[in-house]
């Protein structure tokens, strides 16, 4: 005969059976005090994601709100391009 494995409901610690419906939490009480945390943001999970194409997509989007901010860049023929090049009147 197989021995129920068994965990310790991270709410209040009593020992759950994986076997009850409830599992990991001992009670639907346990569940929804750890759904609160969740959603109120007490959990957090701490170490960075590191996935390289959301990182990628971070970082074009970084570089659009860039662009969009900083406007189209146009040249004015006319205009000096550097100090050096400015008439003293």
């Amino acid at each position: 005969m197989k021995k129920a494995r068994s965990l310790r409901c991270p709410i209040c610690r009593k020992i759950v059976l994986r076997t009850e419906p409830e599992f990991p939490f001992c009670s639907e009480r346990c569940r929804t005090i750890d759904l609160g945390k969740w959603a109120s943001g007490a959990y957090v999970i701490s170490t960075p994601v590191n996935d390289p194409e959301e990182l990628m997509n971070a970082e074009s989007a970084e570089e659009r709100k860039r662009l969009a901010l900083e406007g189209p860049a146009l040249e004015d023929e006319d205009a000096p391009h550097n100090r050096d090049e400015q008439k003293i009147n």
